[in-house]
């Protein structure tokens, strides 16, 4: 243990939606070293001071680190317990970890994680979800599946939230059940930080984020250890087990503590729980494990294994084959009166026309049932991920808009397989408030709107020129009459291509500075032909310009999509290959581009980044 104790620098950081959190920091004890950190996540119902004892265990002196309060807890502001959604608190990782980066110069590839209980459910969604390239992951006695003794205690919470909304319960957890240290039960007991009540819709998200990352552990390919209490009295021990099983990560080590108690890093005898993450995270900086490649992963793994099965045949007369030829006839049927289900059968259930209806989410129907079953058709969670995806694309295009105007670089816009084109059109339409008049784009379409920033080198353009592409006539014809409805035809066009003609899209002019790619890659399994549209769009957007694209790392319905829908590919069922978020994000760097933001749905089924094209100049 180090000699001297290390004394935290308190501060704070703003979150996306403005919220200010708490955290603390300890800076390394020699600033000559390489600059590593190491961030702890806490336990629920806690804060960064009941881990800070963890700082000076560890004896890491040439590192770095940080403890936060989690928004709702400690001394971070909020209802005690609350949060809008899991899914925002783990965004509120991501955001925290670029804090960091930009105050203290901490590269994420330089840090690592020590996270306990719902803090390591957290973190595992956050590197699920965002696939950071960290160091290394410890997680102990995670929370992937909290006991409720009371029978049926999840679906009545599930039924009570749904008819009160918000509401709180308190943990039914005594601190002499959470460890055997006795300083720690009295100082749990006496803590006024400690934050005894829970949002139900936290509770709830939990549950539903760690069946998910338990059932998708394979896409965490980031060196991890697992510590496990061998007599947890708060968690199931089952979940933890098959998500290190499933684990992609080609470097992973499990622990069983016997005897330990759920506070796995503050018990009685953590000496050998922290010796153990130690030595795990001297490892991993001193020798760093070769990063996991998923550039062949269309070719083996359990992402090609699972699209193989959905592939597969089913036996006409089995049980499964007589369910989803049944509800196949049921989906036949209602395209009789739901518009949408029409649609889909015409079109395909993937084609740039149903994401258009999907868009523009008005249900239509013969009759008043018809209707209603459109409207069910249109909630379908994958669908409400699909308008959430097109939120963010339209968020990531004026955040990249807006750093190409910083730098004095007008925006000259591809998009690839435009579908037909809504999301761009109105994107830049939301851009009317911030910009003034986009070259004259939203003026034209609100009726002469003028004013404006100044583009640098673009004479005053913050938007110089929208070039649509789309390899359907179909959908041509579609985008070109949006175009007119908009009045954009001064400034944008649309045009047949193909995505995956490498040579073609690098022969793009005027050489577009922002590239977009919204929905195609998710439709195709195959990395070579991505790599091939990417290698194109590396070629034709200059160093400084940027890269939308979108990534399905995720889907609660891929059976149902694979056997009940078809494609707009001769009619085909619609089968996919999903990529991890580390999947595709290595692909986009290898074509030369840098991730610097990334959005996720609140389910995690779509997410959208946007990455800098690697190099100077703009």
């Amino acid at each position: 243990m180090a000699a001297t104790p290390r004394r935290p620098i308190e501060s704070q950081f703003q979150t996306h939606d403005g919220q200010t959190l708490f955290f603390r920091y300890w800076p390394a004890a020699d600033d000559s070293l390489p600059k590593r950190a190491v961030l702890l996540f806490h336990r629920g119902h806690e804060h960064s001071g009941r881990v800070a004892h963890l700082v000076d265990e560890f004896d890491l002196p040439g590192h770095a680190f940080f403890a936060w309060d989690a928004r709702g807890h400690g001394r971070s502001p909020g209802e005690r317990g609350y949060s809008p959604s899991l899914a925002t608190s783990v965004r509120d990782i991501q955001t925290f970890v670029d804090h960091i980066g930009a105050t203290y110069g901490i590269r994420v590839q330089d840090m690592a994680v020590v996270a306990q209980s719902v803090g390591a459910v957290l973190a595992s969604t956050w590197v699920h979800d965002y696939a950071p390239p960290l160091r290394a992951l410890v997680l102990a006695s995670p929370a992937f599946k909290v006991k409720l003794y009371v029978p049926f205690a999840r679906p009545g919470l599930r039924l009570m939230h749904k008819l009160r909304g918000k509401f709180f319960v308190n943990s039914y957890v005594k601190a002499k059940f959470l460890t055997h240290d006795p300083e720690r039960i009295a100082s749990y007991d006496t803590d006024p930080l400690i934050t005894r009540p829970i949002a139900v819709n936290i509770l709830l998200d939990l549950y539903e984020a760690a069946d998910r990352i338990v059932a998708d552990a394979a896409a965490i390919t980031v060196p991890t250890q697992l510590l496990i209490s061998g007599a947890d009295w708060v968690v199931h021990r089952g979940p933890q087990d098959a998500f290190f099983d499933r684990l992609g990560a080609r470097v992973k080590e499990k622990i069983v503590l016997d005897g330990f108690y759920h506070d796995t890093l503050g018990e009685r005898d953590r000496a050998k729980a922290v010796a153990a993450a130690r030595r795990f995270i001297v490892r991993e900086f001193e020798s760093p494990s070769p990063r996991v490649s998923l550039r062949h992963a269309d070719r083996e793994g359990p992402f090609r294994d699972e699209s193989d099965r959905l592939a597969q045949p089913l036996a006409p007369l089995s049980p499964a084959g007589l369910y989803w030829a049944v509800t196949r006839a049921g989906l036949r049927f209602g395209g009789t009166l739901s518009e949408g289900v029409r649609l889909g059968h015409e079109t395909g259930f993937d084609s740039g026309s149903t994401l258009d209806y999907v868009y523009r989410n008005k249900a239509a129907g013969r009759f008043g049932v018809g209707r209603f079953m459109d409207r069910n058709y249109l909630d379908a969670i994958g669908w409400r991920g699909i308008r959430q995806r097109k939120v963010h694309v339209e968020e990531l295009i004026g955040e990249a808009i807006a750093r190409l105007h910083a730098a004095g670089s007008p925006a000259r816009i591809v998009d690839i397989a435009a579908g037909h084109g809504r999301y761009v059109l109105e994107a830049l339409a939301s851009q009317q408030q911030r910009w003034g008049a986009l070259n004259g784009v939203v003026g034209a379409a609100s009726g002469g709107a003028s004013g404006g920033a100044s583009g640098g080198a673009s004479g005053g353009a913050v938007v110089e020129s929208i070039l649509l592409r789309d390899y359907s006539e179909i959908n041509v014809e579609q985008g070109r009459a949006l175009i007119r409805a908009k009045g954009l035809d001064h400034v944008a066009r649309f045009v047949r291509g193909d995505a995956f003609d490498g040579d073609d899209l690098a022969a793009l002019s005027p050489a577009p500075t922002l590239a977009i790619v919204s929905g195609l890659y998710e439709l195709f399994g195959d990395n070579d032909l991505v790599a091939r549209s990417l290698g194109g769009l590396s070629r034709a957007v200059r160093p400084g310009g940027y890269l939308v694209y979108t990534g399905q790392p995720w889907h609660p319905q891929l059976e149902f999509i694979a056997r009940a829908l078809t494609s707009h590919r001769a009619g085909s069922a619609w089968v996919m290959r999903r990529r991890s978020q580390a999947e595709m994000d290595e692909l986009v760097r290898e074509a030369g581009f840098e991730k610097v933001a990334q959005r996720i749905d609140p389910w995690g089924i779509f997410t959208v980044s946007l990455a800098r094209r690697a190099g100077d100049g703009a």
